[in-house]
């Protein structure tokens, strides 16, 4: 397909990003263009009769993206991109929230351990390849929700459920961890939560679950502007984690770490199958994920997140992006949506 640039419109910035940012760019004059921003569309102008033409796309050659294997009554769940440090694109999200779904309804599996192939756990969700365009009050929305059904999921999943954290974890692959029953670690693992430098408040119920777990001011180290990075025995001895496991072996499935999920998971099921929680801390954090998700939603179009994003590309060096936050960030208040509110569970 051919689009004229003078007309074709980036309803999202993470695409306008993406094309920016692209050696294409430059080949089709990008110096000379203007953004103009409104509140519903980002219209980039190209010298009349410029084209941009999609590449052809060739077979994928991508791994399968969740990998499971049931072992005795356990799903295994294993982020299976390592290239990539096993971060959350859009097909790794979709493969879990499948692989936990399947997991719910077998009435084999009595209950699952998550864990990463390779040697991280994950980098966390990869916001150039899960965000899609679209209108700027269209894309808060769909933040909120998405965000909303993915801690949703580790929240009301209905069996024991373990993480077994193989290596460093950072973000939403963290916070997600602090939903299941028990987080157990190799030596190698790190826990990482950049929220406070990306300029967005935290997400999946890190608000409380963190200080509860491991007291405020160990909290506070994570998520404010420190951005304290603990260890595994660090985390173990603040009380983040439960236990730190040795996962040296050639098979990842038959490593120390494994085998210790697996008997955690068998241990619950033993002692009748259920959750950590109860329905009422449940739907507690039920409400907690409900807020967060919309605060989230809306962190991501304000001058706080631009800004930061703006420094992060300047510390990096990479001036065309750090223009292009400077850019979206003084025109702010033509194109922000109105706030979006919380989708409270009925």
């Amino acid at each position: 397909a051919i689009f004229p640039l003078h007309e074709h419109t980036y309803p999202h910035l993470a695409e306008l990003l993406r094309f920016v940012s692209s050696p294409r760019s430059n080949a089709l004059g990008m110096n000379r263009c203007r953004l103009l921003l409104t509140r519903n569309k980002a219209v980039t102008v190209l010298p009349r009769g410029a084209t941009l033409r999609a590449p052809a796309r060739p077979a994928s050659t991508q791994p399968v993206p969740i990998e499971t294997v049931l072992k005795g009554n356990v799903l295994m769940v294993m982020f299976n991109n390592p290239k990539k440090l096993n971060a959350w694109t859009d097909p790794v999200l979709r493969g879990l929230l499948a692989s936990m779904t399947e997991a719910k309804e077998r009435v084999d599996v009595k209950g699952v351990v998550v864990t990463g192939k390779g040697s991280y756990y994950s980098a966390g969700v990869d916001l150039s390849n899960t965000i899609q365009p679209m209108l700027p009050s269209k894309l808060i929305r769909s933040i909120r929700d998405h965000n909303q059904l993915l801690f949703d999921t580790f929240i009301c999943f209905p069996k024991p459920i373990v993480a077994a954290v193989n290596g460093p974890v950072i973000g939403a692959a963290l916070t997600s961890t602090l939903l299941m029953d028990s987080v157990i670690a190799s030596e190698t693992a790190t826990f990482s939560l950049p929220f406070a430098k990306l300029g967005v408040p935290p997400e999946g119920c890190s608000s409380i679950t963190l200080a509860e777990r491991m007291g405020s001011e160990q909290a506070q180290r994570m998520l404010g502007l420190e951005h304290w990075i603990p260890t595994a025995a660090e985390a173990h001895a603040a009380g983040l984690i439960d236990e730190v496991v040795s996962s040296t072996a050639s098979d990842e499935l038959e490593s120390p770490l494994m085998i210790r999920a697996h008997q955690l998971v068998e241990a619950r099921i033993a002692g009748g199958g259920g959750r950590r929680f109860d329905a009422a801390e449940a739907a507690r954090l039920r409400q907690v994920n409900a807020l967060e998700s919309a605060d989230l939603a809306n962190a991501f179009v304000s001058d706080k997140f631009l800004g930061a994003m703006y420094d992060f590309n300047v510390k990096r060096k990479k001036s065309r992006l750090a223009h292009f936050f400077w850019a979206a960030r003084a025109s702010l208040p033509i194109w922000q949506p109105k706030a979006i509110e919380p989708a409270y569970p009925e």
